[in-house]
């Protein structure tokens, strides 16, 4: 079970983004990073390459370090340290380490 999972609201703690939220769309777990939506918008100059893709100037999201993001707690909406705990029916959840809240 990792941190930062994919679908999770997560808010940018440090950068040219900093206090952004946006919506993990894919989680790079052997390069430590994440790629969120709407955040860390990069230019790319492409060319037009097979039929149907387009050529010039594309905007996209780049991946951005594990450790520049906090997942944003649900219960108390403000970002927080991510916790696990064991439930009674033995399942392992997120739990905010803040308002003890489960994030799953």
């Amino acid at each position: 079970m990792r941190r930062i999972q994919r679908d999770d609201v997560v808010e940018v703690r440090s950068g040219k983004n900093k206090g952004a939220r946006g919506q993990v769309r894919q989680v790079l777990p052997k390069r430590d990073r994440v790629i969120v939506q709407g955040v860390n918008m990069v230019k790319r100059h492409m060319r037009p390459t097979q039929v149907g893709t387009p050529a010039g100037i594309i905007e996209r999201e780049a991946p951005m370090h594990l450790s520049n993001v906090a997942v944003v707690c649900p219960a108390c909406d403000r970002p927080a340290r991510i916790g696990y705990k064991k439930r009674a029916d033995g399942l392992k959840v997120r739990v905010c380490r803040r308002c003890e809240a489960d994030i799953d």
